[in-house]
């Protein structure tokens, strides 16, 4: 007997793996994109703006298959995930120092970075070169930003994307049971990457990005996806930094996580424990984010907590 649970947000039990064979078997010329896409389409699994979820279902297979739950068709080709990680063109940039004041950069520029844009292998190379974490292909809805000063020299990198599956300090932190959780988890965006270029040295340029990104994120994810986000959350490794710009920019820590990965498998190994820090869109995001239904945001600035 197949036990029921939850995967990739979805509950999947024997009816669920059962209808993953049946197409597989039925059939055989099908690749694993036309499986996920037809599977998406029979659960009616799809963004609030249409679009089938059909990486998180391509994803929830491969997790059935390494649990020995089916078979899947063998790969027709390279994920061009693989690809894109193992290979990250080198792009020249200037790095010269930049030091000074704040005031003496500002206003900086936001600027939202587009696949196919001429800052797109730019930000991948930065990423990749100078965090320590390096750059990894993002599934699912993903923001990314690549920070200038008015003079337009790149100073910093940011990149947003799905939230974690459970963390027990920022659903305290909300209020969540499993249940609204579940419902709701796609209107809070984990900040997964912040770099400041390494020959920038300039004080309180981290807080000041950090207390500034979460309006303009807030306006792009709702334009890009359709539906709105009202929480920031991110990570922060206590072996290696302190968080102080976080909590500078208005950003509280609510916890720590229990070693864990993203996801909560509970079968890997534990990773390092991080600060849990979180970042209210609204003054009343707690309440949009435990609500049952919920529309487009009413306030667009960040608030803190």
């Amino acid at each position: 007997m197949v036990e029921s649970r939850v995967i990739q947000g979805r509950r999947i039990g024997a009816s669920e793996i059962a209808l993953v064979r049946g197409l597989v078997e039925q059939n055989p010329d099908w690749g694993r994109t036309r499986l996920s896409q037809e599977l998406c389409r029979l659960w009616s699994w799809q963004a609030t703006n249409g679009r089938l979820k059909d990486m998180a279902c391509r994803t929830l297979l491969l997790k059935l298959q390494k649990a020995g739950q089916l078979v899947l068709p063998s790969p027709r080709r390279p994920a061009n995930n693989e690809r894109r990680n193992r290979c990250v063109a080198s792009v020249v940039h200037p790095t010269d120092p930049i030091k000074g004041e704040l005031h003496g950069l500002v206003p900086l520029k936001i600027g939202l970075v587009e696949p196919g844009s001429s800052d797109w292998p730019l930000f991948h190379h930065l990423l990749q070169t100078y965090h320590y974490l390096g750059h990894r292909s993002s599934v699912g809805e993903t923001l990314r930003y690549l920070i200038r000063d008015r003079q337009g020299r790149a100073l910093c990198c940011l990149m947003f994307g799905s939230a974690a599956w459970a963390v027990q300090a920022r659903d305290q932190a909300i209020g969540w049971d499993p249940g609204q959780r579940r419902r709701r988890l796609a209107w809070v965006t984990n900040n997964r990457r912040f770099l400041i270029l390494p020959w920038v040295r300039v004080a309180n340029l981290a807080s000041h990005v950090l207390s500034r990104i979460g309006r303009q994120v807030q306006a792009d994810w709702t334009a890009r996806y359709g539906h709105p986000i009202w929480a920031l959350e991110t990570f922060v490794d206590r072996s290696r930094f302190r968080g102080t710009c976080y909590r500078a920019a208005g950003w509280l820590k609510v916890g720590q996580t229990s070693g864990r990965t993203r996801n909560g498998k509970r079968d890997e190994p534990l990773s390092t424990i991080k600060d849990v820090y979180l970042y209210g869109l609204a003054p009343d995001f707690r309440r949009e984010l435990c609500a049952e239904s919920t529309g487009a945001p009413t306030n667009g600035g960040g608030t803190g907590l």
